[in-house]
């Protein structure tokens, strides 16, 4: 099975936290927090649809105005979400430019951020570079069991955490993941060829088995058309699997509540990136700056039974003591199984 996304961290450990996540049959990037994106290239930022930011502590959000700068003029919009009063945020970001010129664009960039409460209530806005991003209110709608965003291939859900302010965490779980099988293919004499994402978007999206799809392709003999019902092609050819699922967590302090909802958020998870700030030496110092501990993050991902974890954000104060951070974590894994 190949995952359809491919996730990368923006930084080093050491550096402001965030994580990139592209498509390897789109061209289209979720992105998860807004911190230092000078390692991302333009390229890179002009494919991004949707950003979650978990809070707008400076190294979570000052990169908006990269963002927003790579964005402005082209014919592509973002979507942001964050917690309860993230839009007036986005809104003062941009209030703070001069955008008297902007009409004059031949693009209208637009962005729509979305903020949401404990309750899951989301209310949202728009900001169109066209009306100099004054801001539009978007009907309110509702977040059911934290879904933020729910695409026929994948969603992406959120948990609220304690960093001493409200902070997010993020899951994406990939939908039931398409496989073909090519030896299949091969004993009705078929070949592979872009109708095969047309059946796989038709099988994902629940389409009735009755369908017809249509396999074209071209030869040295010429053209060819053969027309199946959906659901001969599904038993036939191919074969449904459980997608993958990545969780992104930071900023959080580590009590039994903030253990317990991240848990629940990571579980069963493929990948989990996590936090761990502090060596649990430094425990009451982490709790004072509300981050977790290597252990803390250890037996976590313990028991969220994360498959492979990857630790981020480690304090600077540890710059020559990287391993002893990566080797409490899995020390932790260890000793909870």
């Amino acid at each position: 099975m190949r995952p359809i996304f491919n996730p990368q961290l923006v930084n080093g450990p050491f550096g402001d936290p965030g994580l990139y996540l592209d498509f390897r049959f789109e061209k289209r990037a979720l992105l998860f927090d807004l911190g230092d994106l000078a390692a991302l290239p333009p390229k890179k930022l002009l494919r991004v649809s949707d950003v979650f930011v978990s809070h707008t502590h400076m190294d979570h959000f000052a990169g908006f105005d990269r963002l927003l700068r790579v964005c402005l003029g082209r014919e592509t919009g973002v979507r942001l979400y964050g917690p309860a009063g993230f839009i007036g945020q986005v809104e003062h970001k941009l209030a703070a430019y001069t955008w008297n010129l902007v009409e004059n664009y031949p693009a209208d960039f637009v962005i729509e951020a979305w903020e949401s409460d404990p309750d899951w209530r989301s209310r949202g806005a728009r900001f169109c570079c066209h009306r100099r991003f004054q801001r539009e209110s978007l009907e309110d709608r509702a977040a059911r069991d934290g879904v933020l965003l729910d695409e026929p291939a994948f969603l992406v859900r959120a948990a609220f955490l304690d960093h001493s302010t409200a902070c997010l965490g993020f899951a994406v779980e990939e939908k039931t993941h398409v496989n073909v099988w090519k030896n299949s293919l091969a004993e009705l004499g078929l070949p592979v060829g872009p109708w095969l994402k047309e059946l796989k978007q038709a099988v994902i999206q629940g389409a009735p088995g009755g369908t017809p799809v249509r396999v074209w392709w071209r030869d040295r003999e010429g053209a060819h058309e053969r027309t199946f019902p959906l659901a001969e092609l599904k038993a036939r050819v191919l074969r449904l699997v459980p997608g993958e699922k990545l969780c992104y967590v930071t900023d959080a302090v580590y009590h039994e509540d903030n253990a317990r909802r991240i848990a629940a958020l990571a579980a069963g998870a493929d990948r989990l990136f996590i936090e761990c700030v502090f060596l649990d030496e430094d425990a009451d110092h982490a709790a004072r700056k509300f981050h977790l501990t290597a252990r803390q993050a250890g037996n976590i991902a313990c028991a969220a039974r994360a498959k492979l974890v990857v630790p981020f954000h480690f304090s600077p104060r540890y710059a020559e003591r990287e391993t002893e951070l990566r080797d409490e974590l899995e020390a932790a894994r260890k000793t909870e199984r």
